[in-house]
């Protein structure tokens, strides 16, 4: 993989050189610090922490949370044994503008607008105009045509986005997603790829019980 530094900065110039022209009146966005904020399902004191490192545009990724995440939230967050803390690690420029415009969603709507932007990857990888399809589905979750135009245009938001991807790599040596840390006691075991529920829950039952 190229590195982030890199591929992002690159990013930086096309996604916003692929934006539309001005679409007239937007909202005012969230806070900065708002936007960049560990974003939690679960309860923040649970004793085992989930952190995953994804890219919306990740097929594996999207996989996950439609087929896994639903059952360890279930079995494990819901419960209180374990939170879950979703880290923004984008692979390529679609995948960058898609993890802004779930940041500028706000805080309530964030978990809901990430889960529109998995379900509808198919449509907006792969569509001639990615900006129309990241327009379309961020209208799912609430947000409209100005409001993502002048997400896009927000240059301190995909600084903040590429340096904590950065520091990820630096810091935990994540390279691919979707990556998964599980830290609990102090300890932290660090999870590659893919892996089934029965494969995960063996882990969290480790830790958990």
């Amino acid at each position: 993989m190229r590195k982030l530094t890199q591929g992002l900065a690159f990013g930086l110039m096309v996604v916003l050189a692929g934006v539309g022209l001005d679409a007239g009146p937007a909202n005012a966005l969230p806070p900065l610090e708002k936007m960049l904020e560990e974003k939690v399902i679960g309860d923040p004191n649970a004793p085992v922490t989930i952190i995953e490192y994804a890219s919306l545009g990740c097929p594996h990724c999207r996989s996950f949370h439609a087929d896994t995440l639903p059952q360890i939230k279930k079995n494990y967050i819901d419960t209180g044994k374990a939170k879950l803390v979703y880290r923004d690690f984008p692979l390529g420029q679609r995948a960058l503008a898609a993890s802004m415009i779930a940041r500028c969603a706000g805080p309530v709507r964030y978990f809901a607008m990430l889960e529109i932007l998995f379900r509808d990857q198919p449509q907006w990888t792969q569509a001639q105009d990615a900006f129309a399809s990241l327009q379309a589905s961020a209208k799912k979750g609430g947000m409209s045509g100005a409001q993502v135009d002048q997400c896009l245009r927000f240059e301190p938001l995909l600084l903040g986005i590429r340096q904590q991807a950065q520091h990820a790599q630096d810091t935990y040596g994540i390279r691919s997603t979707p990556s998964f840390l599980v830290e609990t006691k102090g300890e932290t075991q660090k999870i590659e790829g893919a892996i089934s529920y029965g494969e995960f829950s063996q882990i969290l039952n480790r830790v958990t019980n």
